[in-house]
């Protein structure tokens, strides 16, 4: 834990709670959204893959009965409450689920633009009702929920956040927004090229253009915070096992028995952060590097995820005046 407990009398103080990657969570999004109530938190910031990455069928038999594959397991359900419990379950582990015929299953199984179209209108709908409720559970609570996406997150779901009817939920997306009087927030999705060809990565000549087109002329950035999906290379919030991309799937690097580990940040979210030292940096993507680090007057963290297991990871940020007061690492 990293608070101070001093700060200039008349300065005003906010409290961010910041969460990433929840991967089409129920259960840790609904967390999410409790956690600016739990924590006293002004202003909640969710850093990027909001989607999931999978659609399980339900699939109902001749003889009314249903079944699912889950973790790989073939599961039998035979009445309506196993049919829900199986639904739940499914999503609170960020998957989407879709209850079909037998014929149907067939026929969509068999036309990879159906099976697309059907994954993109599951996460379209699930974000959706996401956002409104983030709307029912903060409306009258004066806390906003700001929101981009990442890598893992496609455009054209990510666009159903641009809506106009929200008072507590905030797009922030690639655009400068405003977290109180004094302190403004600009976010990336992108990512440097991983081995799993993400719909949002990016070579880090390009990754660097387009930070330095939302974040390149922000003039005092000593208020400014980035909410950059990338962590930065090398510092200690992108550590993770070096994969061989020459494999299919690609493969843990082995050296001596133990895997080898090495930095998978952005050297361009890192130039970017060296050069004009933003107040904070709110990163994520690498879900096993739980880590918080200064670069130069910059603090920079990374919560982590353990979203498939319901668990919320976060940091508790409070600032005030372009200083950052102190901050907490949480997980629940």
């Amino acid at each position: 834990m990293r608070f101070s407990k001093g700060h200039g009398a008349g300065s005003k103080r906010t409290v961010i709670f910041y969460a990433t990657d929840v991967h089409g969570s129920e259960r840790t999004w609904r967390k999410f959204l409790n956690a600016g109530k739990f924590y006293g938190a002004d202003v909640l910031v969710m850093g990027g893959d909001v989607m999931g990455k999978l659609a399980i069928p339900i699939i109902r038999g001749a003889n009314g009965h249903h079944r699912a594959t889950i973790h790989g397991r073939v599961e039998p359900l035979e009445t309506v409450a196993e049919v829900e419990s199986a639904r739940g379950r499914i999503a609170d582990l960020g998957f989407y689920h879709a209850t079909m015929e037998e014929d149907e299953y067939q026929a969509i199984q068999g036309d990879a633009g159906a099976v697309e179209d059907l994954f993109r209108d599951l996460a379209t709908e699930r974000l959706m009702r996401w956002i409104d409720l983030a709307e029912s559970r903060l409306s009258g609570t004066g806390i906003r929920c700001y929101a981009t996406g990442g890598n893992d997150d496609l455009p054209e779901v990510m666009a159903a956040m641009d809506r106009t009817d929200t008072q507590s939920f905030v797009a922030c997306e690639s655009r400068l927004v405003p977290l109180d009087d004094t302190h403004t927030m600009v976010s990336m999705p992108y990512v440097n090229p991983t081995p799993w060809k993400t719909p949002r990565e990016a070579p880090e000549p390009e990754l660097a253009l387009k930070i330095g087109g939302v974040a390149g002329d922000l003039g005092d950035y000593g208020h400014v915070i980035f909410n950059f999906h990338a962590p930065p290379k090398d510092s200690t919030l992108d550590t993770c096992a070096m994969l061989d991309w020459a494999t299919d799937p690609p493969s843990q690097v082995v050296s001596s028995g133990q895997p080898v580990l090495y930095g998978a940040g952005s050297e361009a979210v890192r130039d970017a952060i060296e050069r004009y030292q933003p107040m904070l940096g709110l990163h994520g993507h690498i879900h096993e590097s739980q880590a918080a680090a200064r670069l130069g007057r910059t603090l920079c963290v990374n919560p982590g995820s353990e979203y498939g297991e319901g668990v919320l990871r976060g940091c508790l940020v409070t600032i005030a005046d372009g200083r950052v007061e102190g901050y907490q690492m949480t997980a629940g």
